[in-house]
């Protein structure tokens, strides 16, 4: 594989598709909507992704963090690029990001400015600058925040220029499933962490908490689905990911590590996108 399309980690794609398609969904029959912004929206939650790829790439591997892994090379740390070609790649996605939202704010409102600031700053200082906030713990609050709320809802309110509490109560539950794939993802690192200083969540709360809080963030998201069902029972379709938990959820419980844990990560994954899709749909048919 192209060392660029792995530093930009596509199975981690999902977690910018899944809000964009679930916002969508959540603006089908409010009124007003202006269906063509979503190719925007959903550029500039792609090249968030990336840039966020990127940019943990560079600030993990310059601190050495990636120089013993367990998962797929790293740009930096497994030496496949210079760092500061890498950086400059992180740069350059977050430029795209800005662009697409610049021609956003130009269409819908100023508003938009902080939200896509806060966003890129977020990105960057999640691994970057001198206090990372990602080597804090934090990181499960930024993926839920900027992949999850601000993702969701700010796709249907680019679309119909209004929030819904059905926008925001589905962003919650995509937050949750974007949570999950971080949480098992920092379960496998654990040891490896601890031994670079990275304190994640996982790091924090020890190996048996950790795998709890998987498990809770994936019942979660479907609690969310429960909800919207209010609005609607078409919503409901997003249980149809359900058996596709299982098998995860099976790995994390029963304490898998190494690369059944990577298994895990790529169950996630595809949960993920199945969620996402069938949640989607059942919000637009509600």
């Amino acid at each position: 594989m192209n060392p660029w399309i792995l530093g930009a980690r596509p199975r981690t794609l999902p977690a910018a598709v899944v809000p964009v398609a679930v916002g969508v969904g959540a603006s089908v029959g409010v009124g007003g909507a202006v269906w063509w912004r979503l190719v925007l929206a959903l550029v500039v939650s792609l090249a968030l992704q990336v840039g966020v790829n990127y940019a943990n790439d560079y600030s993990d591997g310059i601190r050495g963090t990636d120089d013993v892994r367990v998962g797929p090379a790293r740009l930096v740390g497994g030496g496949l690029k210079p760092a500061r070609s890498v950086k400059l790649a992180a740069f350059a996605s977050f430029g795209v990001a800005l662009l697409a939202g610049g021609v956003l704010v130009l269409l819908v409102g100023w508003e938009l400015i902080p939200v896509g600031v806060a966003a890129v700053a977020a990105g960057w200082f999640y691994t970057g600058g001198p206090k990372p906030y990602g080597y804090l713990g934090l990181g499960e609050i930024f993926v839920f925040v900027f992949f999850g709320l601000v993702a969701t809802v700010g796709t249907t309110y680019v679309v119909v220029e209004r929030m819904t509490w059905l926008s925001i109560v589905s962003g919650c539950g995509v937050g949750a499933l974007a949570c999950a794939l971080l949480a098992v993802n920092n379960l496998r690192d654990i040891p490896t962490d601890r031994v670079s200083g990275k304190k994640t969540l996982a790091v924090r709360l020890g190996d048996a908490r950790a795998r709890w809080f998987y498990v809770i963030l994936v019942l979660s998201s479907f609690a969310a689905v429960a909800v919207c069902a209010a609005d609607g029972l078409w919503a409901l379709l997003g249980l149809v990911a359900l058996p596709l938990a299982v098998p995860p959820v099976q790995v994390v419980r029963r304490g898998g590590t190494g690369r059944e844990l990577i298994a895990a990560l790529a169950g996630t994954g595809k949960l993920q996108m199945a969620y996402g899709l069938a949640f989607a749909v059942g919000l637009a048919l509600r």
